[in-house]
This record gives C-alpha cells, sequence and structure tokens, in this order.
C-alpha cells in the first residue's frame, strides 16, 4: 500500500495527459510519414539536467529545514531544562506554564507553515507573541534568583529559536527559481511532441505498437521527475511523503515526561 500512495503521488492526471499527447503525435507522424531521426542528448540537456538540478536544489533546502527544526527543539528543550534545574525552588506551575508556552510556539509556526498567503502574516504576529512571553518568562528568571550570566545564557536559547523560525521561514517563503521550475515545465510538454518524429522513425523498423512504448516511458520519466520536483519544493504543505512534519503535541508530551524527571537522578 505504501509503495501504491508513493506511485500515486508521482503519477498522476498531468502524466496521463502528457503521455497521450506523445502518443498521438507519435501515431498522426506515422500516419503522415513525418521522420526524423533527432539526437537525444538535447533530451539529457534541455529538459533531465534542470530538473534533476531543481530537485538537488529543493532536497537540500528540505534538509536545512530539518535541521532548523532540530535547533528550535534542542533549544526549546535547553530552556525548559533551565527552569527546571537551574531555579532555585523551581514549583511545578512554573514549569508547567513554559511547557505550555513552548508547545503553543510550535503549534503557531506549524499554522503558520500551513497557512496561505492571507493568513500568513497573522500567524507570524501570533507566533512572535510568544517569543515574546518566553523572553518575559526569562526575565523572570532574576526575580527567582538566577544570576544575571546564566539568564543571559538562556537568552540565547531564545535567540538561537527565533534564528531557526526565520531560516525555515525563508526556506518557506523562497524556492527554487521560478524561471528555471517555468522552463523545465515547458520542455517537459514540448519533447515528447517534438519528438514524435523520431518516435515514429524508430517505428520504421519495429512494430508499431512497440513504437508507442518510447513515448510512454519518455513521457512518463520527464512528467514524474517533475512530480517529485514539485513535492519536494514545498517542504511543510504536507502532501509529499518528504515532507516535515512539525509535531507539538509529541514536543510537548515530551516535556512533560522530563517534567517528572526529578532531577537529583540526572546529577
Amino acid at each position: 500500500m505504501k509503495f501504491l500512495k508513493s506511485l500515486i503521488l508521482i503519477i498522476n492526471y498531468k502524466t496521463l495527459i502528457i503521455i497521450a499527447v506523445s502518443v498521438i503525435s507519435t501515431y498522426l507522424c506515422e500516419y503522415y510519414k513525418v521522420t526524423a531521426d533527432f539526437p537525444l542528448t538535447l533530451i539529457s540537456v534541455s529538459v533531465v539536467f534542470p530538473i534533476v538540478f531543481s530537485i538537488g536544489g529543493a532536497y537540500t533546502r528540505r534538509e536545512n529545514a530539518l535541521k532548523y527544526y532540530g535547533s528550535m527543539k534542542a533549544h526549546g528543550r535547553a530552556l525548559f531544562f533551565a527552569s527546571r534545574d537551574w531555579i532555585p525552588g523551581a514549583d511545578d506551575i512554573y514549569e508547567i506554564r513554559l511547557k505550555k508556552i513552548l508547545g503553543d510556539m510550535f503549534i503557531s509556526c506549524r499554522d503558520y507553515f500551513h497557512s496561505n498567503s492571507e493568513e500568513k502574516d497573522k500567524f507570524e504576529r501570533h507566533v512572535y507573541s510568544l517569543f515574546t512571553e518566553i523572553s518575559i518568562f526569562i526575565n523572570e528568571f532574576r526575580d527567582r534568583g538566577l544570576p544575571s550570566g546564566e539568564v543571559s545564557r538562556t537568552n540565547q536559547y531564545l535567540s538561537k529559536i527565533i534564528d531557526a523560525f526565520e531560516s525555515m521561514k525563508h526556506i518557506y517563503q523562497y524556492r527554487t527559481p521560478r524561471t528555471l521550475r517555468a522552463y523545465s515545465k515547458m520542455f517537459v510538454v514540448l519533447v515528447p511532441v517534438v519528438y514524435a518524429p523520431y518516435f515514429a522513425h524508430l517505428g520504421l523498423e519495429i512494430p508499431m505498437w512497440l513504437s508507442f512504448v518510447m513515448p510512454i516511458m519518455f513521457s512518463l520519466s520527464l512528467v514524474s521527475l517533475d512530480n517529485i520536483q514539485e513535492h519536494l519544493e514545498n517542504p511543510f504543505d504536507q502532501i509529499g511523503e518528504d515532507d516535515i512534519t512539525i509535531n507539538a503535541e509529541k514536543f510537548t508530551e515530551n516535556l512533560e515526561l522530563l517534567r517528572k524527571i526529578p532531577s537529583e537522578t540526572l546529577a
């Protein structure tokens, strides 16, 4: 089932349309005796290389987003450890308060990355309102007796969380070059049609039904690569199988488990 789900993601209605256009073009070229022996290097230069380059760029952006997401989680946990272990006389209410703020922060980040362009600003303001709450929470460390040097260190944790969020935000907002994407999509449609005389030329030496195998395979390969790149383009849209899932509930659950661990057992 998982294999079929993956297959459906890369072979869709667009694949069927391009295959149909390619087969019809090949049939017409065979019917009207329009044949030509085109070089295949044009396909690799004009289509395959740009698409593979775009896939590599999109995959790199996804890996960078994962790195920043891990940084947000790590520094959020470090901040929670500080509230649990560094504050003299810290109580459960204090720890639970920070746990809720951090959980809400990740929920707001998830809402932002799943939002459309109209809601984007609203969710971003909400994320920064929670950063403000964390900043106020850290400022209370001084009132609870934490030395200023340690307070400064915890404030650096917040700074790194904000830095990671901003980096993820720019990955979300800026994609691979739009002109390169438009170029690739244009040639994905044109190449199977333009190469129809070449496929018809191959049909002179083989049975006619076999001559349709080549346009089908060409179209299937090119459109599948284009679909893979499209699914990797936005690593937060939850459409492709390789998207990043911001699991705020799991993060909060883990904080609750950490909260129940006595600090003495970690000494």
